[in-house]
């Protein structure tokens, strides 16, 4: 009665019990159902309803059992309609009423989706240590940069703690995007709208509706960072008056469509010939445009400097709004060189 009330239990589940004799021959089999053993017939063995190769590992680890009397736990994986799936399969000795091994009792559980999951959580984890590294390598750059360039270590604390600062507000946008990047409307407003007295009243933006890559996403904001703090301690966002314009469109260089970012600095302070080597050209001029594999041009123009920087396609994606083409006609070739 309770062997019946065990069995009836298990056909609610994905559990398929099975017994084999010392032969390694099915003696029968319960709640079969669309698992691997489900074409199985008593009197047959694992090389009759298995691939050559996993019929030969199955039946070692029985024999194994069977020779030691010790039960085991193993995984197994078939190919139905084109997909892979996985069972973990347990076993142990079954004896007679002399307490004499006369067979194999075992269970097979499917656990296909938890397969799928560990895949996934590897593949996810490789991705983090992937980005993790990146990052630290982008925080070494700004560290040897801003140290180069620091006269005393409270002035490197202060320039490195605002970089600092700026790629993790890039980052949050990214994360919260799950990974997919960030739209330089919210980067501008991010790390440009806090250096600015008036607040986005002293900055118009005309960009496209684009999404740039998560690498794009930092460096362009780390560009953003460098332009605004030097905007706010120099340039126009220093005076009031002082006005910032910020463009992004479409271009074409060499037969490939790439996004031309434009910052531009009007009624600030008549900025000087002479470059601060204090101010962030080593990131707005290397460090920026060797990330995204692009090109930068940084001028200081009597009425404010102009940042232009030049974004491959790889490194930004079109949504719905920003869906059109703009050719050269329209935007007048771009130039950095």
């Amino acid at each position: 009665m309770l062997a019946n009330k065990v069995l009836r239990a298990l056909a609610n589940t994905e559990v398929s019990v099975f017994a084999q004799d010392c032969n390694l021959r099915y003696a029968w089999i319960y709640n079969a159902g669309g698992s691997w053993l489900a074409s199985a017939v008593d009197g047959m063995g694992d090389h009759d309803i298995l691939p050559a190769s996993v019929a030969e590992r199955s039946e070692t680890l029985k024999q194994e059992v069977i020779d030691t009397g010790k039960p085991a736990r193993f995984e197994l994986s078939t190919m139905t309609a084109g997909l892979v799936r996985w069972y973990d399969i347990r076993i142990d000795v079954d004896e007679d009423e002399n307490g004499k091994i006369c067979g194999l009792i075992g269970t097979s559980v499917e656990i296909t989706e938890q397969k799928r999951r560990e895949d996934t959580l590897k593949t996810l984890l490789r991705e983090l240590s992937h980005r993790s590294k990146n990052l630290l390598a982008i925080i070494q750059s700004l560290a040897s940069q801003t140290a180069r360039h620091s006269v005393t270590v409270p002035e490197f604390l202060v320039r490195f703690r605002g970089r600092i600062q700026s790629l993790a507000s890039s980052q949050d946008i990214v994360t919260d995007a799950d990974w997919r990047g960030a739209d330089l409307m919210s980067l501008v407003q991010m790390q440009v709208e806090r250096y600015a007295p008036d607040g986005m009243e002293q900055i118009t933006v005309d960009a496209l509706d684009v999404y740039l890559s998560p690498t794009a996403s930092l460096h362009v904001g780390l560009a953003l960072h460098e332009l605004a703090v030097n905007a706010a301690s120099y340039g126009s966002l220093s005076v009031p008056g002082g006005l910032v314009s910020i463009r992004a469109y479409f271009d074409w260089q060499e037969d490939e469509q790439v996004l031309v970012f434009v910052w531009q600095e009007r009624n600030g302070p008549r900025v000087r010939l002479e470059r601060d080597p204090r101010f962030g050209t080593s990131t707005l001029e290397r460090i920026v445009p060797n990330a995204v594999g692009g090109e930068a041009k940084l001028e200081y123009l009597p009425d404010g400097i102009r940042y232009t920087l030049v974004i491959p396609a790889a490194q930004y994606e079109v949504t719905a709004n920003g869906d059109r083409d703009v050719t050269s006609a329209e935007t007048g070739k771009v130039d950095v060189t």
